[in-house]
């Protein structure tokens, strides 16, 4: 048997960002564990899942205090799952769970179910959906979160799923929403389809996939400087794909223009690749889950362009978009181009010429900022 409270104590967010007001375990994940203890105890091996562990904690706590072996594992975050690779590795369990997609094998004949609530409620709609679709009638789900991201919409989207909802009482600012007694379902509510009369064309999306079926007012305001990214460009990353709506809409203007969308979210790239299918254009956008384009070539693209994101989790942390310009001056060819829409307070401007190289405030409105960037290029001059 492995001391639970040493499995907690060795976890990292390695390879997400690290910093001293990030963590690896929290206080919800310890709750979740303490009130699933008997579920647990009593589901034995096989009949135990896992849903957005966020590094590992939920997974290898839930092994190491009772024992367990075939946990079943879904993680929409590449970067959770990854981290739970290398967290299992070094605590030597990594053979006691399996990752899936969120699906029946990822649920079926599951006693019980350990999740940490989504931020987002279409994330947790699709999710409460597929365990009452998929799991075993008897199946009990403990959902916890820290109580500033609860809201009682959460109940009522289990409620939905579930004939019965419970909230546990709280402990270090957390809590736990017991959902019991699946409902009988109909068809799956995910993936949703949308037009975009404004863009002439037909998103589809899962739920956590961000901003859902709708187009985010920065990716607008990104997509109207469409014509003037580098015109002669053959190779274009849409880097955090979303949805794929860049990437799509780019491909559509055009024809000669071959487009990767990457998106370390597993709901954005199938929506992604759904959205591409339906347009028309899946000979020419690829989609593919990976962290920052780190599977991507040296100097093998055009054009990237990039809607970052500045919250890690819950805080607010300019680490991941840092990450994602790094990567995006690897990448790019000699003169390649780096288009980005960043909200305007937190003016990357210099960050970006720093990693990317010569670049130019191309549009301003009261929220956002787009910039071009120029691969290899310094105060003008080629470096």
């Amino acid at each position: 048997m492995h001391e639970v409270d040493d499995v907690l104590g060795r976890l990292r967010r390695y390879p997400d960002v690290e910093a001293v007001n990030l963590y690896a375990v929290d206080a919800a994940d310890r709750l979740i564990l303490d009130a699933a203890a008997d579920g647990l105890a009593a589901a034995g091996d096989g009949r135990v899942a896992v849903v957005d562990d966020g590094y590992g904690a939920l997974t290898l706590g839930a092994v190491a205090a009772h024992d367990l072996r075939g946990v079943r594992v879904h993680q929409d975050l590449l970067t959770g799952e990854l981290a739970l690779s290398h967290n299992a590795r070094a605590v030597a369990l990594a053979d006691r769970y399996s990752t899936h997609a969120l699906d029946r094998e990822l649920l079926d004949g599951v006693r019980v179910v350990l999740l940490r609530l989504p931020r987002a409620l279409s994330g947790l709609a699709e999710i409460a959906d597929a365990i009452a679709r998929y799991a075993d009638p008897e199946v009990q789900v403990f959902a916890g979160a820290r109580d500033k991201y609860l809201t009682p919409a959460m109940n009522e989207i289990l409620a939905e799923s579930f004939s019965s909802v419970q909230a546990s009482r709280g402990r270090q600012k957390s809590r736990i929403l017991l959902a019991r007694g699946p409902r009988k379902v109909g068809e799956p509510p995910y993936p949703i389809r949308k037009q975009l009369g404004e863009l002439d064309l037909e998103v589809v999306a899962h739920g956590a996939a961000f901003s859902g079926p709708r187009l985010d007012i920065g990716t607008r305001f990104l997509i109207e400087h469409l014509r003037r990214m580098k015109p002669d460009a053959r190779d274009a990353i849409d880097l955090g794909c979303g949805t794929g709506i860049l990437a799509v809409a780019l491909a559509k203007a055009r024809p000669h223009v071959t487009v990767i969308g990457t998106d370390q979210s597993a709901a954005a790239v199938a929506s992604a690749r759904a959205t591409a299918t339906v347009n028309g254009v899946s000979d020419r956008v690829r989609v593919v889950r990976d962290d920052a384009m780190s599977a991507v070539p040296d100097n093998s693209a055009d054009l990237v362009l990039c809607n970052p994101p500045f919250h890690v989790g819950a805080a607010v942390h300019t680490g991941s978009a840092i990450k994602m310009f790094t990567e995006t001056g690897r990448v790019l060819r000699p003169g390649g181009e780096l288009w980005t829409v960043y909200n305007s307070h937190l003016n990357y401007r210099g960050v970006v010429e720093r990693f990317v190289g010569m670049t130019d405030v191309v549009g301003r409105n009261r929220n956002f900022t787009v910039t071009r960037s120029v691969r290899g290029m310094r105060d003008g001059r080629p470096d």
